[in-house]
């Protein structure tokens, strides 16, 4: 993680939520309160994600809510419900092979859409640490979202 770059056009709360779990090692940022308009407050684990630009071959950190599905993580390439996935899911395509950072703890994952059989279960657990998660997938309409599943490398 020390030569990647906070990934470019990221909203304010996420660079300042991105530096303080980086300036922390990880001790603050971890778990991260949510507060926005028209939503109850939430408290949701986030990772930072570290990936391979496809384009730049530059590496870049994303920071992410997640679950966790044995030894395995998952993160959801939601963007807010946007027609199209977001960069990070696209990097993850053609390199997935990534960093994650949670906590204090850093590994080396191996990143893959979740399977059809996988994707019904993790997304109800993605859903109770954020309920936004549904709104998304009604306003993505014929997108749906992936599941990404980061395996240990």
């Amino acid at each position: 993680m020390a030569d990647a770059k906070l990934a470019p056009n990221m909203p304010q709360w996420m660079i300042d939520h991105t530096n303080r779990y980086l300036s922390s090692g990880g001790t603050d940022g971890h778990m991260y309160t949510a507060s926005f308009p028209n939503m109850p407050t939430l408290t949701v684990p986030s990772l930072l994600l570290t990936t391979t630009g496809r384009k730049s071959g530059r590496k870049y950190i994303f920071p992410l809510f997640y679950g966790k599905a044995g030894n395995s993580y998952f993160i959801v390439a939601s963007k807010g419900g946007a027609p199209d996935h977001p960069g990070w899911y696209k990097n993850l395509l053609a390199y997935p092979e990534a960093e994650i950072m949670v906590g204090t703890q850093k590994l080396k994952v191996r990143a893959r859409t979740a399977s059809a059989a996988e994707r019904g279960a993790l997304w109800k657990q993605a859903v109770v640490f954020w309920p936004p998660y549904d709104d998304y997938q009604q306003k993505a309409a014929d997108r749906e979202i992936p599941i990404v599943v980061l395996d240990r490398a």
